[in-house]
């Protein structure tokens, strides 16, 4: 399967994993490099650049291909060292950069100076416009369905993914609600150069989130989801447990963050992934999680997606034209 995405990137198959924050690490990076598809590390789970620089090294041990970086840039009090951050993903070496969140103009000239190609995560068609009128690559277009953040227009991929694409000049990667063949294909005729998925690379023998989770995204239907910061214009798709409940509770009453800060704390997220304690935080799962129900490696879920998508393509969508409705 080439893409224009496949031969911009030099990977072997439109298929992307794309940053997630405590799960983006060496173990599943290496993994999906290694089955041809492209993977990211996330700058910001390592605590430091430094660590960052250690990580991508650790990486490289496990996999000669090719593999990425994501930088999430978001708004904080205190925020992190991006510039610092993005210097070590730059003396690194790294060649492929996904930035998300706030615009990323800012570092693309350093990006760019060093030879380093940029995939922008977008929810919406007019940001996907604007990434890429300031020189992005290509970008990343989460859907509705998505885990994390789906923006604030509730737009699902059926809509958003062909609307992206009649509009941009770049590949488009389509992101959200997409586990499996039926996805990559979909996405494909929707006018997609390739795919991204977050929960469903969540849930392989490689990732390094708690076989807790794992199970329960497997256990999990396509409701078992909730979203959270929908008061506060910064809607996130979590995971149903107790605490996103009772987040969608308070918020329900009228809420400022303050109020819900010590639910949704980021360390207490890290527990869920790390312990498997299920309850002890939010939890990002995308609505995809209903179409999933095993465990494989990587190397088996990538290859049976693309063995699965070309059955697709050549016999029961050919089998619609021409010759007619095969049985």
């Amino acid at each position: 399967m080439r893409t224009r995405f496949t031969e911009a990137f030099g990977v072997e198959h439109p298929i992307v994993q794309g940053g997630m924050m405590w799960v983006g690490r060496a173990e599943l990076v290496a993994a999906v490099a290694e089955s041809g598809a492209l993977g990211f590390l996330t700058a910001l789970t390592q605590p430091t650049p430094e660590d960052l620089v250690k990580e991508i090294a650790r990486t490289r041990e496990l996999t000669d291909k090719p593999f990425g970086v994501n930088l999430t840039i978001l708004p904080s009090i205190t925020p992190p060292p991006y510039a610092e951050y993005r210097q070590a993903i730059i003396e690194s070496g790294i060649k492929i950069v996904e930035t998300a969140g706030s615009n990323p103009v800012d570092h693309l000239p350093h990006l760019k100076d060093a030879g380093v190609k940029v995939v922008h995560k977008c929810t919406s068609v007019r940001h996907a416009l604007k990434a890429e009128r300031v020189g992005v690559d290509a970008v990343s277009i989460d859907g509705f369905e998505c885990a994390g953040h789906p923006g604030e227009d509730d737009v699902p991929g059926l809509v958003l993914i062909p609307a992206a694409t009649r509009q941009l000049q770049i590949p488009v990667i389509a992101s959200g609600g997409i586990a499996d063949a039926r996805g990559l294909v979909a996405a494909l005729a929707l006018g997609a150069d390739g795919i991204n998925m977050g929960t469903r690379f969540m849930c392989t023998v490689e990732s390094p989130v708690a076989h807790a989770v794992k199970e329960q995204i497997v256990a999990n239907t396509e409701r078992d989801t909730r979203l959270i910061f929908r008061t506060l214009h910064n809607t996130a798709r979590v995971a149903a447990n107790s605490i996103s409940a009772e987040v969608v509770e308070i918020e329900s009453r009228g809420a400022e963050f303050g109020d819900i800060a010590h639910l949704v704390a980021g360390a207490r997220g890290r527990k869920v992934f790390e312990d498997g304690d299920l309850e002890a935080g939010i939890w990002t799962a995308g609505q995809s999680q209903g179409l999933i129900d095993d465990i494989p490696t990587v190397a088996e879920l990538v290859d049976r997606m693309v063995t699965e998508a070309e059955s697709i393509i050549e016999d029961r969508l050919r089998g619609f034209v021409g010759q007619g409705v095969r049985a």
